[in-house]
């Protein structure tokens, strides 16, 4: 499930202290604190990146398990499959 953020709307308008929620995408955005059902709305935040400590999480047992598939670059413009079963074996950049 993807990670939301949220800032509780201050009484003046301006955003209050932020937090992260699961949530599936399919879910309705939050409107209030789930804890103190204050207002709230969600933030606009750049997707988070995969660093170094995140290679467990993203494993190829792990992604072949949630249905994700991986391609890594081999060369110039050419990819290979190294996780998951959907899609090409390859895809170059002319595909």
């Amino acid at each position: 499930m993807p990670t939301y953020a949220y800032a509780v709307i201050k009484p003046d308008g301006t955003d209050g202290d932020p937090f992260e929620v699961f949530q599936r995408i399919t879910d309705e955005p939050l409107t209030k604190h789930p804890e103190t059902g204050e207002p709230v709305r969600r933030l606009v935040v750049a997707p988070q990146v995969q660093t170094q400590t995140d290679k467990g999480r993203f494993s190829k047992k792990n992604l072949d398990r949630l249905g994700f598939t991986r391609y890594e670059r081999k060369g110039n413009g050419y990819y290979e499959r190294t996780a998951g079963n959907q899609g090409p074996d390859s895809i170059t950049s002319g595909d």
